[in-house]
């Protein structure tokens, strides 16, 4: 049976507002957020002539809806470029409540006892529908080739941490069956039986691994963070390039310091530091 490969970057998702209109049909915050798009693909700071060339727009236009951007610092200038602003970052972690950012605070001690164990690559995500969001992300000098920055989302049937949410959560897990399986690489799991399969094994074991399923060369190992009731409520992982990384190597690490978290998320829980309705924590 052929296989088509969807790339993370160019992956068609559903788009339930139709189709994006064309420059001559963009309302002025179409084409606003079509430039906060553009700067959001790239970890460095972009000049308006090439931002303009990215969103099709006169350099006039981008030149002026980035000034009313800036204004509301949604954008920063640096010398003559632009970079995002900090009033993103903050509307960014009310997007889903708290949850994430208190988890950012519990867990991040954790996060960096991970990277002292193994000085690769450590991101922690939480479980959004059938999609992972990165929350944290600690790495050092050697740090692989990763999607995992901060924010972004993926597919979580093709994660190392996605699939050790999943596998505790049957309901997200049988939706993302629903909506498909795409592979994003040659290595992803297709099918639904042998998906569900994998699940299973998660559940005996307590691991979960990802071997080039979302990103060609980029190994993954990841254990969920249970907390009350034995339900998971973000998962931590090791990630390293796949010409040097064995992650059975990382599987002990990773088990006693997600135990350790799962200890602070669940103590959090009883001093009533976790808060109720939209984004709280399971009781």
């Amino acid at each position: 049976m052929r296989v088509t490969v969807i790339s993370p970057e160019h992956a068609d998702a559903p788009n339930p507002a139709g189709p994006t209109p064309g420059p001559e049909q963009q309302t002025a915050v179409d084409k606003a957020l079509v430039l906060l798009k553009s700067l959001a693909e790239h970890d460095r700071d972009v000049g308006v002539s090439e931002l303009a060339r990215r969103a099709r727009l006169t350099k006039s236009t981008a030149f002026r809806l980035l000034g009313i951007l800036e204004r509301n610092e949604l954008v920063e200038r640096v010398g003559s470029n632009y970079r995002l602003g900090a009033q993103l970052f903050d509307i960014g972690n009310r997007v889903y409540g708290p949850t994430p950012p208190l988890l950012q605070e519990w867990l991040l001690p954790h996060l960096a006892d991970l990277y002292e164990l193994t000085h690769e690559t450590v991101p922690l995500a939480v479980l959004r529908g059938t999609e992972i969001v990165y929350v944290n992300k600690i790495h050092g000098h050697r740090a692989a080739r990763s999607p995992s920055r901060i924010g972004a989302r993926l597919p979580a049937y093709c994660t190392a941490v996605g699939k050790a949410l999943l596998a505790f959560d049957h309901d997200a897990a049988e939706a993302a069956i629903e909506a498909g399986l795409p592979a994003l690489t040659e290595y992803t799991f297709t099918d639904a039986d042998c998906f569900r399969a994998e699940l299973r094994r998660i559940r005996r074991d307590g691991i979960a691994y990802d071997r080039q399923e979302a990103t060609p060369g980029l190994i993954c190992v990841a254990v969920p963070v249970m907390g009350p009731l034995g339900r998971p409520v973000a998962a931590l992982s090791v990630a390293g390039a796949d010409r040097r990384f064995n992650p059975s190597c990382y599987a002990e690490a990773l088990r006693r310091v997600a135990h350790e978290a799962a200890r602070a998320v669940i103590a959090a829980k009883a001093r009533g530091a976790v808060p109720s309705g939209r984004g709280a924590l399971p009781a």
